[in-house]
């Protein structure tokens, strides 16, 4: 009896599961793991899992805003969709669902699909900054290093021309200048409000840099960008009399001429005592071995 039971529970849940099937009302898995992805504001959503028998569509809104969706991103079987050109308003705040639907040509009678929402995203606030170019001068005649610094290209246009990021930042972007003196490990930073930073260099001394954006008006842990390459300035080649004096370079020649002398004074000697021990030999040879 109770065999019979549970056959008819299995065959009534497998009619059932058909029966889903059929009129399209089994629900698709929820997207998982949604994440924000911006590099100078190039800004993609990644999620998952794989689809197999199912597509996603992906809807953006601003806080408050009627939802729209990117073309590329609908009924799609990829797991990433990129929004830099639809998050237009960088300062404005951002949220995106990622629904599961149908593959394209299939219907279901499902009124609202599963969806998962990301977390907040603002352009302004959360993309990272690349790291910035910069190139140095060395001015001999006020013993100067000046920094150039090139601001960092944005994904982003503006009639037809890709901004920069003082173009978007303006006065709130600044650059964070760690330095040090060539050879030590003594590092000290200064932050610079424009795209330039001069740094007292005395005796043709050499410093090493690195760049990186900053922008206090962001929470602690975005307000800098990524770290530029380092970069150290060339050592200014001074004279030799203009480097160590005339008493140095004086005392240096005398050294090396004393030198000279005592090595030359030597090969002498040696070679004097080797010609007297060769002769005491030849004395000392007996006549008739010294005889043919």
């Amino acid at each position: 009896m109770e065999t019979r039971t549970s056959v008819a529970i299995g065959l009534l849940v497998f009619s059932f599961y058909f029966a889903g099937i059929a009129s399209g009302n089994i629900d698709f898995p929820k997207a998982q793991d949604l994440t924000w992805s911006s590099y100078n504001f190039k800004t993609i959503l990644t999620w998952g899992p794989k689809p197999t028998d199912y597509s996603y569509t992906v809807e953006y809104y601003g806080v408050g805003k009627d939802r729209d969706r990117n073309p590329h991103c609908i009924r799609t079987k990829n797991t990433d969709c990129d929004l830099t050109r639809m998050l237009t308003n960088l300062k404005e705040s951002y949220y995106a669902d990622v629904l599961s639907e149908p593959e394209r040509g299939t219907t279901s009678d499902i009124v609202e699909f599963p969806h998962t929402r990301s977390e907040r995203f603002c352009p302004y606030k959360d993309t990272l900054i690349g790291r910035p170019d910069f190139k140095i001068e060395v001015n001999k005649d006020t013993d100067k290093i000046i920094l150039y610094i090139k601001d960092p290209i944005a994904a982003v246009y503006e009639d037809d021309r890709l901004l920069n990021m003082r173009d978007i930042f303006k006065d709130d972007l600044k650059y964070r200048v760690t330095y040090r003196r060539a050879g030590s490990t003594g590092k000290k930073v200064k932050i610079t409000d424009t795209s330039e930073m001069e740094l007292d260099a005395e005796n043709g001394e050499s410093f090493c840099f690195s760049v990186q954006a900053f922008i206090p008006s962001r929470s602690s842990g975005k307000q800098l960008g990524e770290m530029s390459r380092p970069q150290c300035s060339p050592k200014d080649d001074k004279p030799l009399l203009e480097e160590y004096g005339l008493g140095v370079i004086a005392g240096g020649i005398l050294a090396v001429t004393v030198l000279l002398i005592m090595v030359i004074a030597l090969v002498v000697v040696c070679c004097r005592r080797r010609r007297t021990v060769v002769r005491s030999e030849k004395e000392n040879v007996p006549l008739s071995q010294a005889e043919p």
